[in-house]
């Protein structure tokens, strides 16, 4: 993650709202189960649901512990000279009762416990989306969205896990042992006490094993996210995986992802397995001492054939509790691991965020852009500045045409345009408002992008469309459509606007998508318009149809067009050239090609100098 969730905080910070709050550390090592108490916080927003499923966790262990006493009321009653029958009877009846309790006590804390862990990790997952659609684009070139969206999935899931199973398994097992160990102090006190103090013998192994235990179940989990994040960038580009003859290659780089992941995995399993097998060695050697000794009381006449047989059966349910702690306390481990991960996304703050006291934009909005004197250099290219001392003043309704080689800059102002990231030095006005001193929603809000492809989203066509615009009607999504030129092939579309366009927008050709990009930028209505490059990867149909559109588009608004192709900027009000991230020619086509600059030889490979002129 970014170094940024490296920083110390106060001890505990609430996140944006979210009601959750997270430990400290700002990316936590999962050294204890402490981060699952983000998990408790989050359950206790449902204190009905808890509660109950308390009461059932309690009623289920009283009544697993009850049956031991049961049956010592049989055996003693059943084999006394003459026989109680009644007195039989009636404890089966009880016994049939208990276990009728049993069976409806389970059910009740099976639905409960699995109800509280659907629901919290659906509200953990929401509030994690929250958080993520608060932080700035920078977030996300330092940190990897597959890398992400699969902490989103896996650690999740083992959430899911964690509170729907472990931790019921955990109090239930923890129950049982504390109400077994004092229902046999009630029979065998002497032999219970030598029991409990073998207790320490059983803390240690887990308290040595388990700092292991934590640091490896961390690791497994990040394993695991590299395998998701590799399986979403391996099929989302299979294309050029295959178009390159790389399935080899990228099954090798699978293969070996895989295997580290059960390498890690392998280390997690030798770990837990040792720590059990010294548990279970210890508890059990400790209740065959205890069986001994009862054996040795019953042949002697000091206790009865129940007690012995009542203590077996409870010795041997306290044995499991603690042998099932052992393994429920590795699980608990991987979800504080999961959590730790999750806290980290929660605990992110986004690095572009509205001052306290936004000023408000002008009303009526100008439409000016103004960059004074800017310098920039993107977080993760430090050593290389993108903007150098930039100034560029754009007056309302004016069209600037920005063009320059690969690496001038030019998209870098549209980043700062819409203050995805704010310069390290100098100022940058819409409408006179300084960006920083004004509400980011507010400024894109005057700002409508067309970038050099279509970008779609796995929706229908009318979706897709109003994302500019989200309570546009239905008449007013067709107005643009036709204005955009892409009226048409929308109404040909099988089931019109309700008609998926798959992911991306597969269902459309390149131009199409650029033509609902465009239609999607008409239906914002902005008073800023952000070109990029719109029409450069589309054929001469598709390029006539989108640069009709954007003409209109254009219309009475400011823009700003990135341009490789210098025949779609020639009519502009002004051209920019950059290079280097400075602005080194600025005039009209005829000016600037005749000035024999960087414009002019950029215009003559691409014209032919006697077109160029």
């Amino acid at each position: 993650m970014s170094a940024a969730m490296d920083a110390s905080t106060p001890a505990e910070t609430p996140v944006a709202d979210s009601g959750i709050e997270v430990p400290a550390e700002r990316a936590p090592k999962a050294r204890s189960i402490r981060p699952l108490l983000m998990i408790w916080r989050q359950a206790l927003h449902y204190p009905t649901q808890v509660a109950l499923a308390l009461v059932a966790l309690a009623i289920t262990a009283a009544a697993t512990l009850a049956i031991p006493a049961y049956f010592k009321v049989l055996i003693d009653r059943g084999f006394s000279q003459g026989g109680d029958i009644a007195g039989i009877e009636h404890a089966v009846r009880l016994l049939f009762g208990v276990v009728v309790i049993l069976g409806l006590g389970t059910a009740m804390r099976f639905y409960f416990v699995s109800w509280l862990g659907e629901r919290v990790v659906a509200d953990i997952r929401e509030k994690v989306q929250a958080n993520l659609l608060r932080l700035a684009p920078g977030f996300y070139e330092e940190n990897s969205p597959k890398e992400i969206s699969s902490r989103m999935t896996s650690d999740t899931t083992l959430i899911e896990q964690v509170v729907g199973t472990t931790v019921s398994v955990a109090l239930r097992n923890v129950l049982m042992a504390i109400g077994g160990t004092i229902y046999l102090f009630t029979l065998v006190p002497t032999l219970t006490m030598w029991m409990v103090l073998i207790i320490p013998a059983v803390v240690i192994p887990i308290t040595v094993f388990g700092r292991r235990l934590r640091n490896v179940s961390r690791s497994s989990q990040d394993r695991v996210a590299d395998i998701g994040a590799m399986v979403t960038e391996v099929l989302g580009a299979m294309k050029i995986v295959q178009a390159f003859n790389q399935e080899g290659r990228e099954r090798a780089r699978f293969d070996a992802a895989v295997e580290a992941t059960f390498a890690t995995a392998r280390r997690r399993i030798v770990i837990r397995a040792a720590m059990t097998a010294l548990v279970i060695m210890i508890v059990f050697g400790a209740i065959v001492l205890l069986l001994w000794r009862g054996a040795v009381g019953v042949a002697s006449g000091e206790i009865s054939g129940g007690t012995i047989a009542a203590v077996v059966l409870t010795a041997g349910l306290v044995a499991g509790a603690f042998g099932a702690l052992t393994e429920v306390y590795g699980d608990l481990l991987r979800g504080a691991g999961a959590a730790s991960r999750l806290a980290e996304l929660l605990h992110e703050e986004p690095a572009i965020a509205a001052p306290a006291r936004p000023e408000a934009l002008p009303v009526p909005p100008r439409g000016s852009l103004s960059f004074r004197n800017v310098s920039f250099r993107y977080p993760t290219r430090l050593e290389s500045p993108a903007l150098r001392d930039f100034t560029l003043e754009v007056q309302p309704g004016e069209t600037v045409a920005i063009v320059g080689p690969s690496g001038a800059g030019k998209s870098t102002i549209f980043q700062l345009a819409e203050r995805f990231y704010d310069p390290q030095a100098g100022t940058i006005r819409i409408d006179g408002v300084p960006l920083t001193s004004a509400d980011p929603a507010e400024i894109r809000q005057r700002i409508a992008f067309v970038p050099q492809e279509g970008v779609l989203f796995s929706a229908d066509a009318r979706d897709n469309l109003r994302y500019g615009n989200w309570d546009a009607t239905d008449d007013e999504i067709w107005e643009a459509a036709r204005a955009a030129n892409a009226e048409r092939f929308l109404r040909e579309l099988p089931d019109g606007l309700d008609t998926f366009l798959g992911e991306n927008g597969t269902q459309l050709s390149g131009g199409q998508r650029q033509r609902v990009a465009i239609a999607r930028a008409l239906l914002r209505d902005a008073p800023i318009l952000l070109l990029d490059e719109a029409t450069s990867a589309l054929d001469a149909e598709s390029e006539r149809l989108v640069q009709d559109a954007l003409d209109r588009l254009m219309k009475d608004r400011t823009t700003l067009v990135i341009a490789h192709r210098l025949a779609t900027v020639r009519a502009a009000d002004r051209i920019v050239v950059m290079d280097e991230g400075r602005i080194v020619e600025q005039g009209s086509h005829g000016v600037l090609a005749a000035g024999g600059g960087l414009y002019a030889r950029l215009a003559a490979l691409q014209f032919g100098a006697h077109e160029a002129a």
